[in-house]
């Protein structure tokens, strides 16, 4: 079994919203982890959970045998966003330049 490593002060991830609800003994020693280890709660949960799905072999197995065509995309547009024209073949200008570049 592996073990569970947590970096002091090491809270840069990134980030995505996810609505739950902490039991309360939970929530208390996620506090004490975040105090003792000078991690902000979200860095820590993110790290938990991830240690947790790794040791889900169950999960793992039934992961690797889901066809990769129906995964859901990591970097979606948030809820009311248009999405970023396409640019035309030919002299358009690149999406990294820009148009005044």
């Amino acid at each position: 079994m592996s073990k569970l490593k947590i970096e002091r002060a090491a809270s840069k991830v990134r980030r995505a919203p996810l609505k739950v609800t902490i039991d309360g003994s939970v929530s208390d020693d996620l506090e004490l982890m975040c105090e003792w280890s000078e991690n902000d709660s979200s860095y820590l949960v993110n790290l938990l959970l991830g240690f947790a799905i790794a040791q889900s072999e169950d999960f793992q197995k039934y992961k690797a045998e889901r066809p990769s065509t129906t995964a859901r995309p990591r970097d979606t547009a948030k809820p009311g966003s248009a999405p970023a024209p396409k640019p035309q073949s030919g002299s358009a200008p690149s999406p990294e330049k820009g148009p005044n570049a």
